[in-house]
């Protein structure tokens, strides 16, 4: 059964323009884990792994019906990636979530669904 659904969609030169003013910003949404792979990551693949992750952490948080806020903070969210690449959440809990990331060269977007 489907316990929640939820997308979300961002400007990947919004993201950047934002780590560009306010580096901070990369501290308050991505964890040390995904702080790490950003750096390993060069160009325009940055700014969209970022952007990626923003969106998902954004989608799992409305497929909870909580919202990024008072119960559920961009650091309680981790995205990892299984050995294919696939996007997987390992935090706060992964049975029952399905992600998916898809970028363009304007846009990111990803889709959570959680089962129960």
């Amino acid at each position: 059964m489907i316990k929640g659904i939820g997308m979300d969609i961002i400007e990947i030169d919004r993201i950047q323009k934002l780590i560009e003013r306010q580096p901070k910003f990369l501290e308050r949404v991505l964890t040390p884990e995904e702080m790490r792979l950003f750096h390993e990551k060069t160009g325009t693949r940055r700014w969209e792994y970022a952007a990626g992750r923003f969106a998902v952490k954004e989608a799992f948080s409305k497929a909870e019906g909580t919202g990024i806020g008072e119960t559920l903070s961009f650091q309680d969210i981790e995205v990892s990636s299984d050995r294919k690449g696939k996007p997987i959440l390992i935090r706060p809990y992964s049975e029952g979530v399905h992600v998916t990331i898809t970028h363009s060269r304007d846009y990111a977007a990803a889709v959570v669904v959680i089962e129960s």
